[in-house]
């Protein structure tokens, strides 16, 4: 992206983030999995979700730009994955201070001591596991919500788990208030507070898994709630140095189990919020082993 460009887009949207918030209104045209906004020219995208979405256009140019940023980065690489960043309105995601830089490569604080990712990492991570429309899908580490929301445009089956109890409600708060709006997308999602390590065993096995949180070993239940020939993406290592893994599940010849690793940024650590866990229904120190 240009960055005076961007610089530009995010002066607008500023504007819009420090005025006071108008009642939003509902999205004109009900969800369809067969509707597809242009990705070849900016105006008309933003005249089209305009039209089918009812979003700020300020916004949708931001959301636009970054979104050629990505693809000439291969952060995003298939079309499926396209059309899911373009109909997830991450500003929707933030505290209302962030609107205005939400859709530049930072992380954003959201509260509770833990952010919202920046979003080439989402569309990187999860272009990484290609999910298809019927698989199952699970989102280790809820926090603001914009990962399953972006997950809800590309399978209808999303599962979503949060250890911090007040996000966990103030996040489902966020995706009802949007359904009401007409997000009807948003009813595929399923969350639960609780802690991520163990997985969501009664939903279980998987097809897809997105862990969101850093951690320095793969938890053997979510190995487990994996279907033989699912992928799961995951940053494993030290606390502030992560690698993004790509793990897939396979079975040899012989009928074992095995499971393959890939780094999806080729050895480039990237940073998480750390794996927390529960003791009892306090968040308390981490799952890492060392």
């Amino acid at each position: 992206m240009h960055r005076r460009l961007f610089l530009r887009l995010s002066v607008a949207a500023a504007a819009s983030a420090a005025a006071p918030l108008k009642a939003r209104a509902a999205v004109p045209t009900p969800y369809s999995f067969d509707a597809w906004p242009p990705m070849d020219n900016a105006a008309a995208y933003v005249r089209w979700m305009q039209e089918q979405r009812g979003e700020d256009p300020r916004y949708l140019r931001a959301r636009f730009e970054r979104f050629l940023n990505m693809v000439g980065n291969r952060d995003v690489w298939e079309a499926r994955n396209k059309r899911a960043f373009l109909l997830t309105p991450r500003e929707e995601f933030c505290l209302p201070a962030s609107r205005a830089v939400i859709y530049d490569v930072n992380y954003h604080d959201i509260g509770f001591g833990v952010t919202i990712t920046g979003p080439r990492v989402v569309a990187r991570m999860t272009s990484s596991v290609d999910v298809k429309m019927g698989e199952k899908v699970l989102e280790i580490g809820t926090g603001s919500g914009y990962q399953s929301a972006y997950l809800s445009n590309l399978t209808d089956k999303v599962w979503s788990i949060e250890i911090i109890k007040p996000l966990a409600e103030r996040t489902r708060g966020r995706y009802d208030g949007l359904i009401e709006r007409g997000y009807g997308e948003y009813r595929v999602i399923n969350t639960k507070q609780a802690d991520g390590y163990h997985g969501w065993e009664e939903a279980a096995p998987f097809d897809k898994i997105v862990v969101t949180c850093g951690i320095d070993h793969i938890p053997p239940p979510l190995l487990q709630q994996l279907k033989t020939g699912g992928m799961m993406v995951i940053p494993v290592g030290p606390p502030g140095a992560q690698h993004i893994l790509k793990v897939v599940k396979e079975e040899g010849p012989d009928s074992q189990i095995t499971v393959k690793r890939s780094d999806i940024y080729n050895g480039r650590p990237v940073p998480f919020v750390p794996f927390t866990k529960l003791e009892g229904e306090t968040v308390k120190g981490t799952h890492n082993k060392r």
